[in-house]
Parts: structure tokens; sequence; C-alpha cells
């Protein structure tokens, strides 16, 4: 049985992308060894290093005055790297707390230096993304970090904040899926391993003229300074996973870029959308219409009960990767660039039968 994953990460990639990276796996190029054998100082690695870093600046249309990362220690690490570089004294950070990854990125935030919340979704029980006009920032604040995708809680933002204030934004769970509006951001960056590829390397693309003026005090791997050669090879890089971001970007390239995966994006959420609306109440989506995320739709069954017999007959029938995330419970269908409008359509098919069955 083919299984479809709806895994929220690390995710489903393009098949075609698996099946040209199996072929080359062993001998790359000819050369007798695989790439992830070779030395990241020997001849092929660099090129393949350089195409990724290329590709990711064509795809995403990144202007010329932003540099581009590949870094390691995912999200979690860019956490404490925003604020420990971009922190100076007599400068605040604010943050719109959207969910569970903006709860940890100003927890660490505050380590570092004066992080505080422009807009807490507590009070809406993290079920919709800020109106602009709902976020109170200080004055001196530095930057705004935005979180455009809460994997967990399956809410997105539409709507770009514009407060006078350049944006941070983490991107992990919906890069690659749509156009980024540059003249907002200082930095952005995400995890690979929902949309880019597999997990172990970042993307982190940075205005170069923060440089100037962030901190120099610190270690240098967490110096963003210290990565800003243009290459990303200040340390051994993850061989593997920028080898195969590199790929995916190829393929995203050739699919029509980041219109054409936005638009997918828009059809496949539409699709199960559509199932959860059409049920009357025995699928719920606790999300408002207006921030209901195009990547991880979440919705709940009436009964617990009911959702371990769904997840149940769904893996049984090829459907997996639907359990929701064990903090809210329910369930979750993450719908990535590789996943096709099939596979939306044979769950949301799956979906009205076990309501006929049970409803």
């Amino acid at each position: 049985m083919k299984l479809i994953n709806f895994s929220a990460g690390p995710a489903m990639l393009p098949r075609s992308v698996l099946e040209q990276a199996r072929d080359e796996l062993v001998d790359y190029g000819g050369a007798g060894m695989s790439l992830v054998e070779m030395s990241h100082r020997g001849p092929e690695y660099p090129a393949v290093h350089e195409q990724a870093v290329a590709l990711a600046r064509r795809v995403f249309e990144v202007p010329a005055d932003f540099s581009v990362l590949f870094l390691q220690g995912g999200a979690t690490l860019q956490f404490s790297m925003v604020p420990m570089n971009l922190l100076c004294p007599g400068k605040a950070g604010g943050y719109v707390v959207s969910g569970a990854w903006a709860k940890k990125a100003i927890a660490d935030g505050r380590l570092y230096g004066d992080a505080y919340a422009a807009w807490d979704g507590a009070g809406v029980h993290y079920c919709r993304m800020p109106r602009p006009e709902e976020i109170e920032l200080r004055e001196g604040t530095r930057y705004l970090h935005v979180t455009s995708n809460e994997t967990i809680g399956g809410i997105q933002m539409f709507g770009w904040p514009a407060l006078g204030v350049p944006l941070v934004g983490d991107m992990s769970s919906d890069y690659l899926s749509r156009p980024i509006p540059w003249e907002h951001f200082d930095v952005v960056y995400g995890g690979a391993q929902k949309n880019l590829g597999p997990a172990g390397v970042t993307l982190v693309f940075l205005r170069q003229a923060i440089l100037e003026s962030t901190n120099r005090g610190l270690g240098a791997y967490l110096r963003y300074g210290y990565h800003d050669d243009g290459n990303s090879l200040a340390n051994t890089p993850p061989v593997f996973a920028i080898w195969l971001v590199g790929k995916v970007l190829c393929w995203v390239e050739k699919q029509g870029g980041l219109g054409a995966m936005e638009a997918a994006s828009r059809r496949r959420a539409g699709i199960l959308y559509a199932a959860i609306d059409a049920s009357g109440d025995f699928y719920r989506s606790p999300v408002e219409p207006t921030s209901r995320s195009l990547m991880n739709v979440v919705f709940r069954l009436p009964t617990d009960d009911l959702e371990e017999r769904f997840l149940a007959e769904a893996a049984a029938a090829g459907l997996v990767g639907l359990k929701g995330h064990r903090s809210v419970g329910g369930c979750r269908a993450s719908i990535y660039n590789a996943m096709s409008v099939e596979g939306v359509e044979a769950l949301a098919g799956f979906m009205a039968q076990f309501r006929a069955a049970n409803g």
C-alpha cells in the first residue's frame, strides 16, 4: 500500500526528488563515492552549495542586499540568535505571540534582552492572527517578530504588519509556499523540514545592512556576521540536507515558482476546509476562517473516542500522520508543497465516508 503522508514534519518530499537523490547517492557524478562522504572543501560540494544558494535567491526572488545562509540548529537556534544579534542596549524586540512556536521564540528572546509581547493571542485562545491595530509597539522597538504559520494551532498570517519597524519572520512551516514581501523584513528564517527539504538545515535570509549594528560580543557561530561570507561554509555544513534543498528548489522552479505553489496550496486547503464546513458539527475547525492555515488543517470530531477511531481507520486506509500535536490533541492534516491534490481528495473522501458511517 502506498501511504499518503500528512505529517507536520519531517514531511513528505516530492517523489521525483527522492528518486533522483537515490540514483545519485552512492556514486555522485561518477566520482566513485557519495557526496555525503566527500570533504566539503573539495571541488564537488562547494559547487552544490553555491547552486543551492543561487537557486534560493532565484526562487524566493531575494533582493541583492540580503544574504542567504544555510545554518544549523533549526528555528530553535534562531529564537536565540535573533535577539543575541539584534537587541543592543536601549532597544527592544516586540513579539506577536500567536501560538506555541511564538511562545518559545519570546521565551528565549527574554533571556538576551528586552523582549515583550506586542500582541498575545491567549485572550482568543490562539484561534487567529492579530489585526494590525491590535499590535502595540513600545518606543525603541528594534524589530517585530512574527511566526507566519503556527504549525500546531493551524493559523497563518495573511496580512503583514506595517508598523514602522522591521519584521523578523519565523517561516518554518510555510516557507516556499508563497512570495515573501521583502520590503517588510530584516531577517527571515526557518527549518527546512516542511516544504524545503529534510531536517538538518535552516535557511536564513539576512538584510546585510543590519550587520553594522549587531552584537559582536558573541561566540563565532552565534554571530550572523561570522557566516556572512556568501557561502555559509564557516564550519562543516549539513551536506545531505543542503543537497536535497537544492533539488527541491529546482523542482519548485519547474512547477512554476512561488506563485504556482501558492495557488496549489489554496486549492488543497480549500478541499479540506470545504469537507469540514459541509459536515455540520461532525468535523469542527477551531480556527477563525480569516486565519485558517493553508499548510496545517486542524480539526476535531465530536468525541475523543471518534477521533481515535478516525485516526486508526485512516491509517489502515493509507492516510498517515493525521494525529494532532500532543499539546492540543485532535487531528491535523499537513498539506505542504509535495502533497498532491489527489492525496487531499483521498482524505476528503475518507472524511465523508467516516462521517456517513459514524455521524
